[in-house]
């Protein structure tokens, strides 16, 4: 195969090994432009929706695209075979295969190679003028980046093949497959849906969705955690991805999250969404649709939570669903209390919570009524406007707040 395979001029070459420096580093706006195209478009929503199998598509997208660039660095203008040994490569075949995205997944690749080769060209018209020069670096460009994506596509295709078979043998493929019945609304019968679950669908429910960017071994350690804080003996558990695992926990249950991300301390990758508590088979459905959009919400708003419930983030997933506007808000309604100190923010919320009470306030601080007062006065000097006059928008922004990512409002 590689004997049969054109060979460029030595000039060609050495812009080819040129163009592979740069894009073997690439500018973070290349990255970025390759991640959101990669995922683009109504065919691909079903993995775009999905915050962990979508970060780990585009880390495998981008990895392919490196790889190629890596090989051209050292055999610029040769064929690149396929890199699909990877963690990333094996974690996107098995995820792909679990949700019955298949296809959808191969769709991702292309997209990517059309990204990749519209900044390429960009790259290739920077490193020469000349007319003769410029068609035989594309030509020999085009060829090497598509029979690539192409070589890629049928080994990720063979490795799909026999996850599939794997997966469907199994215990867990036909409990996702009743699970996505139900989630889906599709007409499945109780007695069927329980036989295939093992678990009962009537009476309450409380969903979670655990997910982790580390080691998957984390997320058995996880719900056993979230088993144990809840006092329930048989959880429903489906693992839904190499990186998720969806839960429902039986009976009425009381979850602190703060406790749950103390016994998650030692696995700090790991994330967890919870649903709202439901009955049989809407409340199942639903508790779960609750945990997802919890988890969308800390994935989009790169949060430093650990542990979140859906009561407490449904004003701030609305609040947020347009983050440049999200961000507007907070800095036209926080104004230099932006940039204040921790304490003076806490107090203002706690004060806020406690009904404007000053006493109740410092008795949840564990401070002095004085103290409480000093730093709400300093606050007002602060806000734009008195706290007296928008104390609902101010609280609203200090929750925004604490749901944002390191890097806090843009």
């Amino acid at each position: 195969m590689e004997q049969s395979w054109p060979e460029p001029s030595d000039r060609v070459k050495e812009l080819i090994r040129r163009g592979a420096e740069v894009a073997s580093n690439p500018p973070e706006e290349w990255l970025t432009g390759l991640q959101d195209a990669t995922l683009s478009g109504v065919i691909l929503y079903p993995i775009a929706s999905d915050p962990a199998l979508a970060a780990l598509v585009r880390q495998s997208d981008t990895a392919v695209m490196l790889h190629w660039a890596a090989h051209n660095l050292v055999h610029p203008g040769r064929r690149v075979p396929p890199n699909i040994d990877s963690a990333d490569a094996l974690a996107v075949a098995r995820d792909l295969v679990r949700r019955g995205l298949d296809l959808h997944g191969i769709d991702t690749y292309r997209k990517g190679l059309i990204a990749a080769w519209s900044l390429w060209m960009q790259l290739c018209f920077e490193l020469t003028d000349d007319p003769d020069e410029l068609r035989e670096l594309l030509a020999t460009s085009w060829a090497s980046m598509s029979t690539y994506v192409d070589d890629t596509i049928d080994a990720i295709t063979v490795r799909m093949a026999a996850e599939r078979e794997q997966l469907t043998s199994g215990t867990n493929a036909d409990r996702l497959a009743a699970v996505s019945l139900i989630l889906e609304g599709a007409p499945i019968g109780r007695a069927r849906a329980e036989q295939q679950l093992g678990y009962r669908l009537t009476g309450p429910h409380t969903a979670a969705v655990i997910w982790t960017g580390g080691d998957a071994a984390d997320l058995d350690a996880a719900a056993h955690a979230l088993a144990r804080h809840t006092g329930t003996s048989r959880p429903l558990t489906v693992v839904a991805s190499a990186s998720a695992l969806w839960l429902w926990l039986p009976g009425t249950v009381v979850i602190d999250a703060g406790e749950v991300a103390k016994e998650l301390a030692d696995h700090p990758d790991v994330r967890v969404a919870l649903g709202r508590p439901g009955d049989d088979l809407d409340g199942f459905r639903r508790s779960h649709l609750d945990a997802g959009t919890a988890q969308r919400l800390m994935t989009r708003l790169r949060s430093r939570r650990r542990v979140a419930r859906y009561d407490d983030i449904a004003l701030i997933s609305l609040v947020t669903s347009d983050t440049t506007k999200a961000d507007e808000f907070v800095r036209d309604t926080l104004g230099e209390l932006l940039t204040a100190d921790q304490e003076t923010r806490d107090t203002v919320a706690a004060y806020v919570a406690e009904q404007f009470n000053t006493s109740r306030t410092a008795e949840r601080l564990y401070t002095h009524r004085n103290t409480v007062v000093r730093r709400l006065t300093r606050a007002d000097e602060l806000l734009p406007r008195p706290l007296a006059d928008n104390p609902t928008g101010v609280a609203v922004a200090l929750d925004v707040l604490r749901w944002l990512g390191p890097d806090g409002p843009a």
